[in-house]
C-alpha cells in the first residue's frame, strides 16, 4: 500500500541524497522506507499518514522531557519575540554554561558550538595543541561524529550501513588515529607503550551508544584515567549522548571519573542544535581569543538553542526528575528481560538512567565484535511488528533507546504488551525463512 510517507520519500530523493539528511533515518537497515513525522506531543509522534506511535527515539536522545514540553515551548515563544540570532554575546550563553558547570563539576570552562561533531573535533584539536602530540586513541564501534579523524571503525550509521570507513577521507587524516577494542584495557596499554610520547588523547563514549548500548566493564574507565595520567595524554569523554541522560551530571558523575575534557550535545540543547566542549581551565584557556587554538561559529550559543537547553537542564537538576526517569526505564527494562527470557531468546538488555538498549541473538555483549553477532533479521522483524503495535524504536539494532519524562504508566504498559505481541511474530518470520 502506498503511503504519504513513501510518496514523500521518493520525492525527497530528487533533492536530498538518499532522500534523508542523516543516513540512519533512511530505514535501510530494516529494509523499508522511513516514516515522515508530522508532529510530536509528550511521548508520542504522529506521521503524515496520521498514525501515532509511542516514541523511544526522542530525536536520538535530546528530548529527555518529551516532545513539545510546555515549559520549553513557552520559553522559546518568549525568546522568539526578542530575536533568534545576534552574532553577539547574550546573557543566555552565560547562564547555560553556568548551569552546565553546576551539574558537571569537572568542567571549569566550556565553549558552545552547534553539534556533537563540532564539539568532538574541536576537543581533539585542543588536546593536540595542549599536549603538542598528534595521535589519538579511539575505540572500535564508538562514534564521535563525521570528522575525518573519527571515521575509523566508527559506530552509528556507519556501522548500520556496513561502511567501516568513508571515501573522501585521506589516509593522512587517519594515520594518527589508533583503534582499540572497547572494554579492553590491555589493548589500550599496549597502544600507549608502543607509541610512547605520541598520544595526545584517548577519546571514548563512556557508555557506548552507537553500536547498541554497551556499558563499560567495572573499573575500565578508572583504568583509562590512570593510563592517561601515566602517559601524559588527555582523557576525553564523549558525552554527546550520555550527558544529562544517564545521570544529572552525565557518565562522569555516574562512574566517579573526572576526564580532562567532556564533549556535549543532544540534551544540552533541549531539542535544538547545540553542542559544547569543556574541561580544565588550563586546557580551555588555549582557545581563541584567550589563546591561539582557533575555533568559531556564527550561530554558536544562539538565543533559541540556549533557551531550550537552559530550560531543560533546570528541570533535570530537580531531584525528583531523574528518579522518575530511572524508575520508568528500570520498569521497561525488567519487563523486556522477562519477555526475552520466557521466549528463550538469547539477549542482553542494558540501561543507565534514561537510556537503554537490547541485543537479540547474543547473551554477552561488551564490544564492537560481540555486538556485531546479534540477530539482525530478528531485530528487523521485531521493529516492523512493533510499528504495527504503535511503538517506535530506532530503525537499527546498533542504536540506543531513550526514555522521556513524558512517558506515562499507560505508555509503558502499552509498550510491554506491544513487545509481547511483536516478538512471537518476529520469531515466526525467522522460522519460516530458515
Amino acid at each position: 500500500m502506498t503511503t504519504k510517507s513513501s510518496e514523500f520519500f521518493q520525492r525527497s530523493k530528487y533533492t536530498i541524497p538518499g532522500g534523508v539528511n542523516s543516513p540512519v533515518r533512511a530505514f535501510k537497515s530494516v529494509g523499508s522506507n522511513p516514516l515522515f513525522i508530522s508532529h510530536g506531543k509528550g511521548s508520542h509522534i504522529t506521521d503524515i499518514d496520521d498514525k501515532t506511535y509511542i516514541d523511544y527515539v526522542g530525536s536520538w536522545g535530546p528530548l529527555i522531557l518529551g516532545h513539545a514540553y510546555p515549559p520549553v515551548i513557552q520559553a522559546l515563544e518568549e525568546q522568539l519575540h526578542k530575536g533568534i540570532s545576534f552574532g553577539a554575546p547574550t546573557t543566555l550563553e552565560c547562564e547555560l554554561t553556568e548551569q552546565v558547570r553546576k551539574m558537571m563539576p569537572s568542567i571549569d570552562m566550556l565553549r558552545l558550538v552547534n553539534s556533537g561533531t563540532e564539539a568532538t573535533m574541536s576537543a581533539i584539536r585542543l588536546a593536540r595543541a595542549y599536549t603538542n602530540k598528534d595521535t589519538i586513541i579511539k575505540f572500535a564501534g564508538c562514534y564521535h561524529g563525521h570528522a575525518e579523524s573519527f571515521l575509523v571503525q566508527a559506530g552509528s550509521g556507519v556501522m548500520t550501513l556496513g561502511l567501516p570507513d568513508s571515501p573522501g577521507v585521506p589516509k593522512d587524516f587517519t594515520k594518527h588515529t589508533l583503534v582499540a577494542p572497547y572494554n579492553d584495557i590491555e589493548a589500550v596499554r599496549s597502544l600507549l607503550e608502543n607509541n610512547q610520547d605520541k598520544v595526545a588523547a584517548i577519546i571514548i563514549e563512556p557508555i557506548a551508544g552507537n553500536m547498541g548500548m554497551i556499558l563499560p566493564k567495572p573499573n575500565f574507565l578508572q583504568q583509562l584515567r590512570s593510563l592517561c595520567d601515566q602517559h601524559g595524554c588527555l582523557l576525553i569523554f564523549d558525552e554527546v549522548m550520555t550527558g544529562f541522560r544517564v545521570s544529572p551530571g552525565g557518565a562522569s558523575e555516574l562512574f566517579h571519573v573526572d576526564p580532562d575534557l567532556i564533549t556535549l550535545g543532544k540534551v544540552i540543547g533541549g531539542g535544538l542544535p547545540v553542542g559544547a566542549y569543556g574541561g580544565r581551565e588550563d586546557i580551555m584557556s588555549l582557545i581563541a581569543p584567550l589563546g591561539n587554538v582557533y575555533q568559531a561559529g556564527t550561530l554558536s550559543g544562539n538565543p533559541l538553542a540556549t533557551t531550550a537547553g537552559l530550560t531543560t537542564l533546570k528541570i533535570l537538576s530537580q531531584p525528583q526528575t531523574f528518579s522518575q526517569l530511572t524508575q520508568k526505564t528500570t520498569w521497561i527494562v525488567n519487563e523486556l528481560k522477562d519477555l526475552f527470557e520466557k521466549a528463550s531468546v538469547p539477549h542482553q538488555v542494558n540501561m543507565a538512567g534514561a537510556m537503554f538498549g537490547f541485543f537479540l541473538g547474543v547473551d554477552s555483549v561488551y564490544d564492537f565484535t560481540t555486538a556485531s553477532k546479534l540477530n539482525k533479521d530478528l531485530f528487523t522483524n521485531l521493529f516492523h511488528a512493533l510499528l504495527q503495535e504503535g511503538v517506535y524504536i530506532a530503525p537499527s539494532p546498533f542504536e540506543a533507546l531513550f526514555m522521556s519524562l513524558s512517558h506515562t504508566d499507560e505508555d509503558l504498559e502499552h509498550t510491554k504488551q506491544a513487545f509481547a505481541k511483536a516478538l512471537p511474530i518476529a520469531l515466526d518470520a525467522i522460522h519460516k525463512s530458515s
